[in-house]
Order: structure tokens, then sequence, then C-alpha cells
């Protein structure tokens, strides 16, 4: 066949198993379901780090965040560094991105040759940001985050619906206009949802209050840093009518995604290309919702670190399987690119795994990485710098932390997290073997000396950003008063 379309659609902070056809039997995901339905549906899909800017930028150079030095969300992508849409570009292809990216610096393209909608936030650490009005600091890692949820709106459901419309338009217009003329198109639709603030437009909302279950695990199911990070977000007590207000939200966020995304490929079938076209689905990372006592993401429990992956192309993906590979959206960038006849990006960690989506059986190395690493000036980090890395290779899967006990879990035997296995004598070899793995080109020091060199760069960038006010780019505007909660800690 000739070279298909590609349709790259990026959520942000999606939990895996928020989805009915990863099991979930509430919420109302008919779209994203679909796509698993008549394609592939990864069920061990990871993301880079467990935040959102370096797993981003991860994904797209297919580099880990060391191997890029961009770990916070304050760290700015080298422009000089090439990334799939650059390679898509060079392949022939026209990349356009609508909506989110999340790119720190002046960068805003990063390979995309056309950009609409753009970010919420400015492109320069130390520039004034946009107020969340009614719902300020429930975006970022703060008590009230969960305290201020439940029926309302926030921007960043508004912003998703103008994506959307955008994308909607540019299927019926430019896409149409190049698939009559022979010429593939590449269209990435950046969503912000079902990120918090955890507040849902009240219809959405209705359909879920009072029907999603309690988190199943307990905050003894994760301890050591978990313990601290509770405790410095001061979510160690979480009223139980906040907790499922906020969990009610976010089901109704994912099930205003979903509608969304359907929205997209009826535009994209309308115009005759649905099976011409690969169509990707994947999130930035997860979000624990409660589960073990934690919310947002931060952590490499599975709840954090694990992402949705789903890929449909008719007569090259078949339909409706399912796979255990473990892999990476560092691999899905490389993915990509195999399928639009590019050349892989150079010196990557990531390796295309287009031979599992269309065989199973398909050769595979299951080992991937994850990272999580932060400095202490973030209000949110709690004054605590953290450099953590996580490996998972076949079921094993360890967690390296500075200053706190590894987690060493057998997920085919615990896949629930709940037996440290790291002092078990028993798994003495498996733990030398991949703490050697995960620290042959990685280690604690080396990476708090670069955060802070890179520290002292991005302080001086903040202060000329404060100071000069440089313009955004790509940006979408809008008025604080657009955010507004209708129910707040009361009891309901």
């Amino acid at each position: 066949m000739s070279r298909p379309n590609i349709l790259f659609i990026f959520s942000d902070q999606h939990a895996q198993k928020v989805s009915g056809c990863y099991g979930d039997a509430v919420v109302q995901t008919p779209n994203i379901d679909r796509l698993a339905r008549e394609g592939v549906r990864f069920d061990n899909a990871y993301c880079p780090s467990p935040i959102c800017v370096p797993s981003r930028m991860s994904m797209l150079t297919a580099r880990w965040p060391y191997r890029q030095e961009c770990w916070a969300n304050d760290d700015i992508l080298r422009s000089d560094l090439p990334s799939w849409p650059h390679a898509a570009g060079a392949a022939g292809y026209d990349p356009v991105l609508i909506g989110r990216m999340h790119a720190i610096g002046p960068d805003q393209l990063h390979g995309y040759r056309e950009r609409q909608i753009g970010d919420h936030s400015p492109n320069y650490p130390g520039a004034a940001r946009q107020s969340l009005g009614a719902l300020a600091g429930t975006n970022d890692p703060n008590p009230e985050s969960i305290a201020k949820s439940g029926p309302g709106n926030s921007a960043y459901q508004s912003k998703d619906r103008d994506v959307t419309d955008a994308a909607v338009r540019w299927l019926h217009d430019t896409g149409a206009a190049r698939a009559a003329a022979g010429d593939p198109f590449c269209l990435t639709v950046g969503y912000m949802l079902p990120h918090p603030p955890y507040v849902a437009d009240p219809e959405a909302y209705a359909l879920y209050k009072g029907r999603v279950p309690e988190p199943r695990l307990g905050a003894d199911a994760a301890d050591g840093w978990h313990d601290w990070w509770r405790s410095a977000r001061e979510i160690d007590e979480v009223p139980q009518g906040d907790r499922d207000r906020a969990r009610a939200a976010y089901w109704a966020l994912v099930h205003r995604l979903d509608e969304m995304i359907g929205e997209v490929l009826a535009a994209l079938e309308a115009i005759g290309e649905l099976d011409n076209t690969l169509i990707v689905y994947a999130s930035d990372h997860g979000d624990h919702l409660g589960e073990r006592g934690l919310w947002w993401k931060h952590t490499f429990f599975e709840e954090s670190v694990k992402v949705p992956l789903i890929m449909r192309l008719p007569g090259q993906v078949p339909a409706g399987e399912t796979r255990e590979q473990v892999v990476n959206l560092v691999d899905l960038s490389q993915t990509m690119i195999e399928v639009m006849g590019g050349a892989p990006l150079p010196h990557a960690d990531g390796r295309s795994f287009w031979a599992v989506a269309q065989d199973g059986t398909a050769p595979w190395t299951n080992e991937t990485f994850s990272e999580y690493c932060t400095d202490a000036v973030p209000a949110w980090t709690g004054g605590r710098a953290v450099q953590q890395r996580m490996i998972r290779r076949e079921n094993w899967k360890l967690s390296l932390y500075d200053g706190e006990p590894p987690l060493l879990f057998d997920l085919a035997t615990d896949p629930d997290e709940l037996v440290n296995r790291a002092e078990d004598p028993a798994c003495a070899a498996i733990r030398s073997e991949l703490e050697a793995a995960l620290t042959a080109d990685w280690s604690v020091e080396a990476v708090a000396a670069r955060m802070r060199a890179r520290r002292a760069e991005k302080d001086l960038l903040a202060s000329w950003s404060a100071q000069v006010q440089p313009g955004s780019s790509h940006i979408w505007n809008f008025t604080p008063g657009i955010n507004r909660l209708e129910t707040c800690s009361q009891e309901e």
C-alpha cells in the first residue's frame, strides 16, 4: 500500500486503567475502545518520566531524559536535537501539531512545520502564567487540587474543545485536500485532558457521581519516599468527600476526552481516510487517583508510570489483539518514523516496535527505563531534590531512590507491587543484575551535578524573562473567569 497518513492523538495524565478497553467497568470510552477493538492495544507501555515535560521531550527525541538533559518541567530541550517530526519532514511528510506540546523555550515547533491553538502556559520560566481564577493551584500537586474538585469548568477542558474544533476543520480542509492529491498527512492532536484540575462540566460529572469505586490500594501499599511525598504534599488524610468528588470528575474528564477523540475520528472517516491512516493514541504518564494514598504522578508505581497505547491501521495492524511486550514512548517515536519510511533518529535510545505491532511473536527485548529527577526549587517539591530511576526487565521492576531503600517487584506474581523483594536473598542475583543495567550509564551523583549546573542557567533565564517579559508564541489565551467550581469541599 502507499504510505499512510499519521494521526497521533496524545493526551495528558491519562491513567491506563481508566479506559473501557483496559478493564474499567464504569468509564464510557467507546472511541478509545473502538481503536483497541480495531487495532492493537499495548498493555505494558511506559513513559520515560512520570512528569510532563521530560516525558514529552523524550517522546519527541527518542532519548532518555538524562541523554537530553531535560528532567524537570522548566528544562528547555535543545533545538538542535532531532525529533520525530524532523524525521517525518525529512521523509516527505508535512508534520502539523494542533494543541499541546508543553515545550519550554523559544522553539515551540521542534520539527513541526505548523502549529495551531498552542499551549496555555508561557514559553519561558519566570514569565507570568495565565490565572486559573477560582481554580488557582489545582493544576499542580497541591492539596487544593483534590479539595477544589467536582462539577464546573476548567480552562483545560475549554482549550481541548478548541483543539478538537481546529483538528476537525484541518482534516476537512487541509487533510482532505492532501489526501485527494495523494499526499499523506501527519497530524498530531495534543490534548490537556484528563490532567487536573479535577473539574468537569456538570453534565459529564453527573454521569459518574457516586458510581466510581473507591481506590483498591491503601497507603500501606507505598512506603519509604512515598510516605515523605504524601506528607510534603499534605495528602496524608484526604477527606472521603474530596476523594470521591475528584475521582468522579477525573472519570468525567476521560469521558469528555473520549468524546472529542470521537469527533476527530468521525472527521477522518468523513474524508474517506480512516483506513488509510495509522492512528496512535497514547498519554504522557498516568495518575494515582488516590491509589496507595497517592495522587497525580511522580512515582514509578504502575498507576503513574504506565500509559495507554493503541495503534490502528487496517491491513497492517491486526484487529482486536493485545501485546504484552514492554515498550516505551521513546520507542513509539521510532515506530512512527518507520511507518512513514523515514530514517531512525540518530543516537536514539528508542527502538521501533512496528514489527511487534504487526505480529505479536516478533523478536523484542522486554526492557525499559523511566526517570524522575527534580531539584528543590519548585514549591511543590517540598524542598527536596531527588534523582530516581526505574528499570523494567521482563516481569521484574527495580526502582532506585537516592537516600531511600530500593523497591523490587515481581509483577508476574505481584502485579499490585505490594511485596518488596529487594532484600530477599532469593532475589539477590536479579537485583544485582538490574542494578548493574540501571546504573551502567546513569548515576545519582552525575545527574545531581548536572541539574545543579543547569539550575544556575535556568535561574538566569528566569530572571531575564521576568524583567524583559519576552512575548510567547503559540499560546491559547483565556480569561480567569472561564474557570469555575460549582461545589467545593463540602460533602455532597
